[in-house]
Formats: structure tokens, C-alpha cells, sequence
């Protein structure tokens, strides 16, 4: 009888323990947690179960998690939000960023620097959506959301984005109505007229669906006035990507002759108007963002405009841009909230990009490396920094989707 109770007793603490140890999926401990929406900037423990943040307190107990990740000595936030990029991927000859080979198929490319969201920005329109989210959106892990062009044909290039007469605002927010979960907004890009039409008939869209609109200006010669964009076309909560380019079709926001930020742009950020870096390919100018920077302009989000263009040259990927723009003088706390929850409230997402109970269990880890390293632009001007952003772990939904070093125990394979 002695020894039937004793194996009974060791079978329900056998059970007691391993109850505990299931109480969470996944507990990333010690590591410096930043996330701007609930004011943390501290080191704390991040608990997760069942997809979800489940707890994020000092010094929960490893014994309560099945899969424990060592995160001391690395930053850990909301998984990283990118609102311009190019995902729309394709075999379609001349479709550029719609169904095109211009675009980048968004798995390879996102888990790897941290980021678990991302916002094709204008590549499909409302004729080419449903073949977007069957190819793109419902085939990734990385979650992929989408600003809608106002050009029917989306991101074909040449004449195709030309045409105002495939800007169909009704259309285009029946669509996005349609799809609330995957549309956060429209898109105008690369016109090169004079008229306000493409502006004006994506803030119509946006009126009726009650989303953002985001702006790629430029392209009429003379340039048209940004002033005049933004504060009698675009709306508060609208979006100006390529805040910081400075080429001769469009207007640059800093006077390339004072080296000042105009006026009217700070006016335009207190407005609400959001500026965007949208880094791109030739969309990013040191001497427009150095000055900006300096004098205190600083974007209200960070994004890459990722593209087959941009990958590989001086844009490179989302931590690249952030570590430039740490460079240059913003800190550590606000590049992080220009890459999370800033963006989230830019796309009315807020149930993403921060460590909230409840939230989506979206969370990035990353490591501050230290060394010598260039940081160039595509005109070729250069800056010099000791420190540089590194993803080590990327948590999506709940579950580990990138682990450079293998820093979780145990190291699940999927």
C-alpha cells in the first residue's frame, strides 16, 4: 500500500510539473523590452501562449514555459511593421509591381531583419486584388496587408498608371470594404501630370472606406506644390512616402538652398499629415534626411520600399535603414516606435505592433552589433557608424520563424 502511494504521489507531481511547464508556448527572458505603446523600457520577461502575448512581467519562471529563448543582452519589441514595400510577385511580363518581376515574394525577405508585417504598397488595384490575396496574402507567413492603388490595374507601370480614367474611387473602396482585414488604404504613385486627379480620387476612396491614403508625388514638370497637397488635398492621418527624397520631379522638403526644413512641413506633421521614409531605390537623399534629422524633422514612420531595386543596393533591408537613421540622431526608442506601433496607428492596425495581453504574439529580438560600418546612399555619400541593428529571433503568431543562432530551448525545426 506504502509503495502504491508513493507511485501515485509521484504521478500527480509528475502531472502537477508538467501542467506548470505548459503554461506557456514560448518565454523570452531578461532581454531590454521596447514597446512604445505601453511605455516599457525596461528588462522584463515576455510570456506567450496560444498565439497571443500572454504576459510581460519581471521574472517569470523558465519552468513555466515549454520553449524558453535567452534573450540577455538583446532588445526585444512588437514584430517590426513595414508599410512600403513590394510583395506583389509574379511571372506576368511588363506588370512591373503587379504580379511583376519587379516585386519580391515577402517570406525571404522579412523574417530575417525582424519584420512580421507588411503593406504592399500600391501594387494591386481593385481589378487585380483577389489574384494579390490568393497568390501573396494567403500564402505567406509574414502577414501581408495591402494599400489598394487607385489604378484598377495596380503597379503596371508605363501608361497603365497614366490612365485616370481606371481611377475608380466607388470601385476601388467596394474592394477594400471588402476585404477589411487585408486593405489599409490607396495608394497614388508615379504620375506624371499636372492635375490633382489621382490625389483627389484616392481621398474620395478613402472617405468612403474610411482608410488612409498614402502619396508617391512627383512626376509633373514643373514639380507641383507639396504645400498645397498637404494641407487642401490630403487629410490628417494621410501618408507622404519618400519623405526624404530629393530628385527633380518632385519637391523635397527640405530647401536644398538653406538646408532648412520648410515651414510648412512641420506644419503638415502638426497637421497630422505622416511622413514616410519609403526608402527605395532613388527615393532616399542624405542631404535631405541629414539636415531634417539634425534640425529635429524626424519621420513618423520608417519603411524600406522593398523592391528587386532597392534590396541590394544602398537601401539593403528595414534594420539598414533604422540603424542609418540612429546614425543620424534619432535614438534607439524612437527608431523602434517608428518601426512598430507608429505604423500600426499609421494603417489603423492597432492590434499590432505591441507587446499588449492579448495582442498578437508578434515579437522581434535583436542584437546591437558593434564594429566599423558604412552607411551610403545612392548618390554615393557616405557615413560611418560603430553600431548596426541585427534580427537574432523573429516570433510570428506565436511561433519562431527565424533563429540565427539558435537561441531557443529547445530548437524546434518546422
Amino acid at each position: 500500500m506504502k509503495s502504491y502511494c508513493l507511485l501515485l504521489a509521484m504521478i500527480l507531481s509528475s502531472i502537477g510539473n508538467s501542467a506548470i511547464a505548459q503554461e506557456y508556448d514560448i518565454l523570452i527572458k531578461g532581454g531590454h523590452v521596447i514597446d512604445a505603446k505601453n511605455e516599457i523600457d525596461a528588462v522584463m520577461d515576455v510570456a506567450i501562449n496560444d498565439g497571443k502575448i500572454a504576459e510581460v512581467a519581471k521574472n517569470i519562471g523558465a519552468e513555466q514555459a515549454v520553449q524558453v529563448v535567452d534573450a540577455k543582452g538583446l532588445i526585444v519589441t512588437p514584430g517590426l511593421i513595414d508599410i512600403h514595400g513590394h510583395v506583389f510577385a509574379g511571372t506576368e511580363p511588363r506588370h512591373a509591381y503587379s504580379n511583376g518581376f519587379n516585386a519580391l515574394p515577402p517570406d525571404g525577405f522579412t523574417f530575417r531583419v525582424g519584420v512580421t508585417t507588411i503593406v504592399d504598397c500600391g501594387g494591386p488595384g481593385w481589378k487585380t486584388f483577389p489574384t494579390f490575396k490568393a497568390n501573396i496574402v494567403d500564402r505567406s507567413k509574414t502577414r501581408v496587408l495591402a494599400f489598394l492603388n487607385i489604378v484598377g490595374e495596380g503597379m503596371r507601370g508605363g501608361v497603365y498608371e497614366q490612365d485616370t480614367h481606371d481611377m475608380d474611387p466607388k470601385m476601388s473602396a467596394m474592394v477594400a470594404r471588402q476585404y477589411p482585414q487585408d486593405i489599409v488604404g490607396f495608394k497614388v504613385a508615379h504620375y506624371n501630370g499636372p492635375e490633382w486627379t489621382p490625389v483627389d480620387r484616392a481621398v474620395e476612396a478613402g472617405n468612403m472606406a474610411d482608410i488612409p491614403v498614402v502619396i508617391d508625388f512627383g512626376g509633373s514638370n514643373p514639380p507641383l506644390s507639396i504645400e498645397e497637397l498637404y494641407m487642401e488635398h490630403l487629410r490628417p492621418g494621410d501618408i507622404f512616402t519618400h519623405a526624404f527624397g530629393q530628385l527633380a520631379s518632385r519637391e523635397a522638403i527640405v530647401d536644398v538652398q538653406t538646408k532648412k526644413v520648410k515651414p510648412f512641413v512641420y506644419k503638415a506633421q502638426e497637421r497630422g499629415i505622416i511622413f514616410d521614409v519609403g526608402y527605395g531605390g532613388i527615393s532616399f537623399a542624405y542631404s535631405q534626411a541629414i539636415p531634417a534629422v539634425k534640425e529635429g524633422f524626424y519621420p513618423n514612420t520608417i519603411s524600406t520600399d522593398l523592391h528587386t531595386g532597392s534590396m541590394n543596393n544602398a537601401m539593403k533591408d528595414m534594420l539598414n535603414v533604422m540603424s542609418k537613421f540612429m546614425l543620424m540622431g534619432m535614438n534607439l526608442k524612437e527608431v523602434i516606435a517608428a518601426s512598430t506601433w507608429n505604423p500600426a496607428k499609421a494603417i489603423k492596425r492597432e492590434d499590432l505592433g505591441n507587446l499588449s495581453v492579448g495582442a498578437p504574439a508578434d515579437v522581434t529580438l535583436l542584437g546591437m552589433r558593434e564594429g566599423h560600418f558604412g552607411f551610403f546612399d545612392y548618390t554615393g555619400h557616405k557615413m560611418e557608424g560603430d553600431k548596426k541593428l541585427e534580427c537574432e529571433v523573429t516570433i510570428r503568431d506565436g511561433k519562431i520563424v527565424y533563429d540565427l543562432n539558435g537561441i531557443a530551448d529547445p530548437i524546434v525545426i518546422r
